[in-house]
């Protein structure tokens, strides 16, 4: 069913790539601000909240109960309004099992973000990543 899946996700506007695999319980709000690239893996239980944009690139996968959130609060307003900033991943990234990744970041084109951490600022390219927050420990070889 993930042809169906990718279909319904274009009626509502999302950009798909082809063999772009989004298991069944991902939950993806305003899909028309989600651009996902060709053969991508989105795994079950994540969440791809799309306050801003959210672009993933050809080639990564987000694994199981992983969550993008691409909005926040603004605390300082009475009325904690509501910010958006947009996140990337980059081409050939991973983001392992339950990783956080907060508005406003970009995940460099082949980093590797260890399982549970916490990404709040944007990581560079071809590293391996851990922690909360998620910081580069070496080179992806």
């Amino acid at each position: 069913m993930y042809g169906f899946r990718r279909w319904l996700l274009r009626q509502f506007g999302a950009r798909i790539g082809k063999g772009v695999i989004i298991r069944p319980s991902v939950t993806i709000p305003y899909p028309w601000k989600l651009q996902i690239g060709d053969h991508s893996w989105i795994g079950d239980h994540a969440v791809l909240y799309c306050f801003a944009e959210i672009t993933i690139g050809k080639n990564v996968v987000v694994s199981q109960k992983s969550y993008l959130c691409a909005g926040t609060h603004n605390f300082r307003s009475p009325g904690f309004d509501i910010q958006a900033f947009p996140i990337v991943i980059e081409d050939e990234a991973w983001l392992a099992a339950d990783v956080f990744v907060a508005p406003g970041v970009t995940v460099g084109k082949g980093a590797v973000v260890g399982s549970r951490s916490s990404v709040f600022s944007s990581l560079p390219e071809m590293m391996v990543c851990v922690g909360s927050p998620a910081r580069p420990i070496h080179a992806r070889l």
